[in-house]
């Protein structure tokens, strides 16, 4: 009877250790297949690791064929046999989808290829650059390029960018930090750096953890295949540090952003750039202009964009408008607004509005902005606001912008500016 009982004891067990194993395996299989990227580790013994980017560029118009020649495509490697050959040989992180969606940047505009005055491609390409590739290498660059001082000292990367011509690769070492800001109680951290290409943000890498300093040495290589000059040039190379931590959310020390069509290509360049503190408030930035003209008395302001704005609804978005009063001390003077923009955090105002104001007082004024969410039911939240004045500004870079505009007069100057929390 005892040995009746243990058989079946043991046909139960072998059969739940075989429903495992198939349950097992089945996720596997699925995780294998809904895999989008696949990281090949880099032998220890080696001093510096690689990683690569691969992105298969689409280029097709069906529409308007295309007048140049058309520049050589990476072909997409479909066997799965050969795809694991591949990387096994080169050590690469490998990707089933492109990094970056084919020719669009923003969504229903056609991006063009931006071609550098000081680089050129070989395949003949053409020597031309279109105004409206030169306007959108000028709206990327304003996009994630910010001119202000940092608040705070967060330290310094070291990193140096190469292209090869012959193989459409951008190759990418981060070299060292510096000077970075203690986030451990140990009085260190643990800085890694992680790597994107902007405007694309799901596709990223990082370089490894190195332990207990705050002036890490990475040495590592990256490389970004697949990308014709003209392309790379509407891109932003995007370098955040992190600290990492075990049992928390890492925490970021700084960033800094980088247009590539601000590189000169010609040859390999090395950078140092103080790194960025990160945005504490939250609120998002507002990239405005200045203009005065002392002769008809007459000030302008145009509010252009804003980015990354806080949501204030439950679908994770705004809508959001922008509200500006003159002010003469504390008094409000008079009152402009724009139109409301539904479900977004990135508007594109493009408003501009004057205001008669003396030059005897034009030191004495200020402009209150106020970016804000329209709700239909309930009260208008404040998203963020600035303070533009000569004196008494929300921050130095809104002080500076007022003297700015005062000391050129008849210019337009153009900056970003980070919203303040009420």
């Amino acid at each position: 009877m005892a040995s009746i009982i243990l058989i079946a004891c043991l046909a139960i067990l072998g059969l739940i250790i075989a429903i495992a194993l198939f349950l097992a395996g089945g996720y596997l299989w699925w995780r294998h297949k809904r895999s989008q990227l696949q990281f090949i580790e880099p032998n220890e013994d080696e001093e510096s690791s690689s990683y690569s980017l691969r992105a298969t560029q689409e280029i097709a118009d069906s529409a308007n064929p295309p007048s140049k020649p058309p520049v050589p495509v990476p072909q997409a490697i479909t066997t799965p046999l050969q795809n694991n050959i591949n990387r096994k040989l080169n050590g690469f992180l490998n990707l089933r989808t492109p990094l970056i969606g084919p020719l669009f940047l923003n969504s229903g505009s056609t991006a063009t290829p931006v071609k550098s005055s000081n680089t050129s491609t070989p395949g003949g390409a053409s020597d031309g650059t279109s105004k409206d590739a030169a306007n959108k290498s000028i709206s990327m660059t304003d996009m994630y390029l910010d001119s202000s001082d940092p608040s705070e000292n967060v330290g310094q990367i070291h990193f140096s960018l190469e292209y090869d011509f012959q193989n459409t690769t951008l190759i990418l070492k981060v070299l060292q930090g510096k000077e970075l800001p203690a986030k451990d109680l140990s009085g260190t951290s643990d800085p890694y750096v992680r790597v994107t290409l902007l405007p694309d943000k799901k596709h990223r890498l990082e370089t490894k953890i190195k332990r207990r300093t705050l002036n890490p040495r990475w040495n590592e290589t990256f490389y970004f295949e697949g990308f014709p000059i003209q392309k790379l040039q509407s891109r932003v190379l995007h370098l955040h540090v992190f600290d990492y931590d075990r049992f928390s959310r890492d925490d970021s020390i700084g960033e800094v952003f980088l247009p590539l069509c601000q590189v000169d290509f010609a040859g390999k360049q090395s950078f140092w750039k103080a790194l960025k503190p990160p945005a504490k408030d939250k609120c998002g930035e507002l990239l405005s202009s200045l203009c005065y003209h002392p002769s008809n008395s007459v000030l302008t302001l145009t509010l252009i964009k804003a980015r990354n704005l806080k949501a204030k609804d439950i679908n994770g978005k705004s809508d959001p408008y922008v509200k500006v009063w003159l002010q003469f001390g504390d008094k409000r003077v008079e009152k402009r607004k724009t139109p409301i923009f539904t479900c977004t955090l990135n508007p594109v105002f493009n408003e501009s509005f004057s205001f008669n104001v003396p030059w005897e007082k034009i030191r004495e004024c200020s402009l209150d902005v106020m970016v804000m969410d329209f709700d239909n039911i309930g009260r208008n939240e404040l998203i963020g606001r600035i303070l533009l004045a000569g004196k008494n500004g929300s921050g130095a870079s809104e002080t500076k912008h007022w003297q700015d505009m005062i000391s050129k007069p008849r210019q337009t100057i153009v900056q970003w500016h980070r919203l303040k929390p009420e």
